[in-house]
């Protein structure tokens, strides 16, 4: 399973470094794409459809179904990893990120987020405020 937070730099050739642990668990074949909250998301190519659940078997004249596979889909790039564990973020994803010099790498159980690490800490702070409500919400939903 994915877990923890690891503090990370972008070099010179937009390149970040995925951690050992996290490498570990996904494997070399690696996608990238835009995530929620303005993050990014990297998943294994054996894992990808995890990020789909909720459209699979939807039709495609739903249009929720379209405009979240256009999102993850239409914006995701396969990573390619040098034996340093190190990949490049395009443009147009760091751009979307807001990604900086400093980032953090967030294991989600099943994939990897990259914040920009002043956007995460920023994230952190409102989650803490409302995780309580959140957790709520959830077990309401559970309960249904």
């Amino acid at each position: 399973m994915l877990l923890g937070q690891y503090e990370s730099k972008v070099g010179d050739k937009h390149q970040a470094a995925l951690p050992k642990r996290f490498r570990e668990e996904l494997g070399d074949k690696l996608i990238l794409t835009k995530g929620f909250e303005n993050c990014l998301i990297v998943v294994s190519e054996a894992s990808w459809k995890t990020l789909l659940e909720g459209t699979e078997g939807k039709p495609f004249t739903n249009k929720a179904t379209r405009e979240l596979q256009r999102f993850l889909l239409g914006n995701a790039t396969y990573v390619e990893i040098d034996n340093k564990g190190r990949f490049v973020i395009p443009e147009y994803l760091r751009s979307f990120a807001g990604i900086g010099q400093e980032i953090i790498f967030a294991g989600i159980q099943r994939f990897v987020e990259i914040w920009d690490k002043r956007a995460w800490e920023k994230h952190q702070v409102e989650l803490a405020k409302d995780i309580e409500g959140i957790a709520e919400r959830l077990g309401d939903e559970v309960e249904r």
